[in-house]
Formats: structure tokens, sequence, C-alpha cells
């Protein structure tokens, strides 16, 4: 009976059943073994080469038939695909070498092709550079912002540092990826299957290397994709103005504004005209506080391009655009209002007398305190616009607003500006208002010697005032001291008055 119930109890496994059984519950009998984040057993590390494959070169597109070239071209964009570490230059130089052979003959191939692209071809082509270019940049707290640097013009040191390590590799699959773009071969229907949104964002993120050869390079092909896949235009204009957006109003560091600018500059040159309200809000939303940053001196000269073209374009933005220049007015950086000053004068180059009447008041008041500044270099930027002969022409028509505005300053230069330089301009200056209106320059003087009369008298009154009010003060602390005096002795006598009487 015993017996009977021990053997219906269940048996404990064996080690070997068990090594057998966990063994036959993993894929290629490997149980128990690393898995990544997918499940997937990851493969055995080989010596320098992906999966174990032996890196071998392939035959040149140059010695195969015709008919086997579409065949060994995807072959070879395959193989070039295989990526390596370029910061130790002493590691897989064989392999390389042979990549490097492998993507001039691709570059080659590409250049001198004369059938259309195929379905499979473009898709490896966008698979190659996805491998190769699309990476992720060290975070700003690990590198210092390369527009900080170019804000010297000899920097040549800090652009040795900024060198990228594989770029002898990554040039030639940008140039591949540039000559696949412009190739007349290429089919913009076909290729925007690969070349699609996530391809241009992923593209756009590059421009804040800090190898500026890369950015000239992305810069190139980004505008050669605009021209040429129309239906990714508004998302290409869209994607530029998030990483303005950022720039300007989270991190204040990216590399590659200049070269966005760049771009835009050509885009909004090919604008239709009239302008849609969508590329006059991105003037105003966009560029326009791009003046902004500290760092505005790196590309101040492409974003004054930008400006200047869309007041070319629509004359009435010369009051927006004005306008926005003044409400991002440097206060305190003298280098920076000079280049403001600079752009001022290109706009106004362009500007038509209507839009100018409608911004002069607010205008010449910065300039008048430009003109005053202590800094000779803003003094004088400000008194060359009399020097042009449009801007002078405005002022001359609206001389009757404008000169009751400038005159107080270029006096008070006359009498106390520390540049003898500034000095002269301003007598220049002040001879060409003298011409433009006899009578009116001689009402402000006259106006500014009694403005500056009764400001004396006012000065002189308030030091009266002051000294009136020391005087009384200091009257007001002798008698206090009398009188504490006074009730000190009053209080002295009782005392002893007091003390007489209770001992009496």
């Amino acid at each position: 009976m015993i017996k009977q119930i021990f053997g219906k109890l269940p048996k404990k496994p064996s080690k070997s059943s068990s090594s057998s059984s966990s063994s036959s519950s993993h894929p290629n009998g490997q149980g128990g073994g690393p898995t990544t984040s997918n499940g997937t057993i990851p493969p055995s590390p080989s010596s320098n080469r992906p999966n174990g494959a032996v890196y071998e070169p392939l035959p040149s597109l140059r010695d195969v038939p015709t008919s086997e070239k579409p065949t060994l071209f995807i072959k070879k964009l395959t193989l070039s695909c295989v990526l390596f570490d370029f910061t130790d230059p002493s590691k897989n130089l064989r392999e390389k070498d042979i990549k490097r052979q492998t993507l001039l003959d691709l570059v080659d191939y590409i250049a001198t092709v004369s059938t259309k692209f195929t379905d499979a071809a473009m898709q490896e082509i966008a698979k190659l550079a996805v491998t190769n270019l699309f990476r992720t940049f060290p975070s700003a707290t690990n590198h210092e912002s390369k527009l900080l640097e170019t804000t010297t013009l000899d920097g040549g040191d800090d652009e040795e540092l900024a060198l990228e390590p594989a770029w002898p590799h990554l040039q030639l699959v940008y140039e591949l990826l540039l000559r696949f773009v412009a190739s007349s071969m290429t089919d913009a229907k076909l290729a925007k299957r690969y070349v699609d949104h996530s391809f241009v964002l992923k593209l756009l993120e590059l421009f804040d290397s800090v190898d500026r050869r890369e950015r000239e390079y992305l810069k190139t092909i980004l505008h050669r994709i605009y021209g040429k896949f129309m239906v990714h235009r508004p998302f290409i204009r869209k994607a530029i103005n998030n990483i303005f957006y950022r720039f300007v109003f989270e991190t204040e560091r990216h590399n590659g504004v200049a070269e966005l600018l760049e771009i835009l500059g050509s885009i909004i040159n090919g604008f239709a005209l009239p302008l849609k309200e969508e590329h006059k809000l991105f003037l105003v939303r966009a560029l326009m506080p791009l003046h902004r940053p500290k760092c505005a001196a790196a590309y101040h000269q492409q974003l004054c391009y930008c400006v200047v073209q869309f007041v070319e374009k629509d004359s009435k933005l010369a009051d927006t655009v004005v306008r926005g220049l003044l409400k991002y007015w440097p206060v305190t950086n003298s280098s920076k209002e000079v280049m403001f000053l600079g752009e001022l004068e290109e706009v106004l180059e362009v500007a038509q007398a209507g839009e100018f009447h409608r911004c002069m008041v607010p205008l010449f008041r910065r300039i008048a305190r430009c003109l005053n500044s202590s800094h000779f270099q803003v003094a004088e930027r400000a008194l060359f616009l009399w020097n042009n002969d449009h801007i002078r022409n405005l002022i001359t028509q609206n001389h009757k607003v404008i000169m009751p505005i400038v005159f107080p300053a270029m006096e008070r230069n006359m009498e106390g500006h520390w540049n003898q330089a500034v000095k002269n301009l301003t007598l220049n200056v002040r001879k060409v208002l003298a011409e433009t209106d006899q009578a009116l320059f001689d009402e402000c003087l006259a106006k500014f010697q009694e403005d500056e009369a009764s400001k004396g008298e006012v000065a002189a009154k308030r030091e009266a005032t002051w000294k009136l009010l020391e005087d009384l003060a200091a009257s007001k602390s002798v008698s206090g001291e009398a009188v504490m005096v006074t009730r000190f002795s009053s209080s002295v006598t009782i005392t002893t008055t007091s003390g007489k009487s209770s001992g009496s």
C-alpha cells in the first residue's frame, strides 16, 4: 500500500533532463545566454568585422559589363554601410582603404550613370546616408558652441580642434548623396519615399556639427533637396523655423545658423509676389528675434541679407523691420550696435517714403542717442547715415520732423564729445542741416540755447533748494540739542528738589 502511494508522487527531475529542457527552450541550443532589449541573442564578437563577415573589395564598376552594373552598384552600397572607428588612426587600415575606394567608385558611377535609378538603388543610397551620416553630437555641456568661437575672425587653432576625425570618409558619403539628389536620373516622385520628412529632419540636425566643411556640404544638399522635392518645401521651412525658435528662446547654442540663413536667403529670393502671409509671419516671428542672442555677430551678415530681401520684395515691410530692430536694439553692446546701424542703413536704402514716414520718429530718437554715444564707432556709424544719398533725401523730405529730434544731440557733440573725428563729422552734418532749412536751423538753435539756459536755472534752483534743506537740517539739529540740554537740566533740578524734600 505504502509503495503504491509513493509511486503516485511526482518524481524530482534529474540535472541532465533539466539542462536538456532549458537548452531546448532557446533557439540554437543556447539556453540562458544574454539577450538584447528586443529578446534576440546578440552575435558573438568578431575581430573588427561586423557579424564576422570578411570585408573584401568588390570589382570596379568600370570593369564589369553594363548589365551587371546595377547589381554590383547595390552590393557596393551595402558594403559601404559597414562602419569603422576613425578616432583610432591605426585601426582597420585595410578595411578603411577598401571602403574609401568603394565610395570613390560609387561617386564616379552616380556622376556618369545614364539610366534612371531603380527603387532598390534609391533605398540603398538612403540607407547608406542614414548609416554613415546620421549620428548624435555631444551635448552642450560637453563642448562649447562653435558660434562663440567664430565671433572672432582669427580662430585658427579653434578651427583645427573642431575638425571631424571621420571627415575623409564622410566627405565621400556627402558627395555621393549630393550627386544623387542633383542627378537628372533621380526620379523625385520615387525618391521621396526614402528622402522623406524623417530623413530631412535628421539632415537638419547635422547642421549643429562643429566642422564647417560638413555644414557647407549640408547647406548645398538641403538646398538641392528643397529645389527638387517641391512637396517637402513647406515642411523644410517649418523645420528651420523650429530650429530658430529653439535657438533664440531656449539654448542660444547652434553651430549652423549662418548656413541655414544662407539657404533661406536663396529661398526668400525665389518667393512669388505678392508675399504670402505665412512668409511675412516668418520674418516677424523667426528672423527678427534672431537679432536678440549675444552671438548674433556669427551670422549677422546672412541674417541682414534675408531681412533686406524681404524689404526688396515688399517695401511695406520696411516699417515692420525698423520697429523690429528698435525692439531688439542693444543697449550695452557697442559692437552689436554698430552692426545694427549697418543693417538699418541697408534697410532704409530700399525703403520708400511712405514706410519711412511711419517709423521716422522712434527711429531718429534712437539715432540721436547713438550720436551722443561715448563709443566713437557708434557715433561715427550713426553720422555716416547722412553720407547715403537715398537716406539723406528721405531726411530732407521730412526735415521739419527730424531736425528738431537730432539737433540737440549734434550740439552736445560739438560742445563736449571727446573724439575729434566725431566732432568733425558732426560739423559736416550740421552744415547739411543748415543748408536744408536755415530758418528751422536757427529756430532749433535758439530753442536748444533756451533749453540749456532753463536747464541751468533749474539746476541752480535745485542746488539752492538742497542748500536750504541742509541749513534747515543743521539749524534743527542745533536747536534740538539745546532743547535736549534744557530738558536734561530741568529733570536734574526736579530730581534734586525732590531729594531735598524727602530728606527733610
